[in-house]
């Protein structure tokens, strides 16, 4: 079992930058590949970035690349999410998963899920 706790959210203007943080329970968090997907209301959860189990490999949404960084601690069991240069569309609530093997980009690849934190970009 993993317990996923999502944290860093906020109001930024655009142009700005937050940093999420997710806080992982479970012995096994060294193993998962980590994930960020965001939900805007009205639409579907979608892919942000996803990370290695080890950190090595990391891929992102096109949407974002170049302007979020994901990374992991797995010392501290953390999974953090850079943005930078926000844009009125992240506005989203943010949510972090745990996969269970490969490097996942669908939703489906995810078995557990963080209950969101709230991300809004005012332009």
């Amino acid at each position: 079992q993993v317990q996923l706790v999502e944290s860093g959210g906020g109001l930024v203007q655009a142009g700005g930058s937050l940093r999420l943080s997710c806080a992982a329970s479970g012995r096994t968090f060294r193993n998962y590949p980590m994930g960020w997907f965001r939900q805007a209301p009205g639409k579907e959860r979608e892919f942000v970035a996803v990370i290695s189990w080890s950190g090595g490999t990391t891929y992102y949404a096109d949407s974002v690349k170049g302007r979020f960084t994901i990374s992991r601690d797995n010392a501290k069991k953390m999974v953090y999410l850079q943005m930078n240069s926000l844009k009125p569309e992240d506005t989203a609530v943010y949510y972090c998963a745990a996969g269970t093997e490969g490097i996942p980009t669908m939703s489906g690849g995810y078995d557990y899920w963080g209950q969101g934190t709230q991300v809004t970009v005012s332009s």
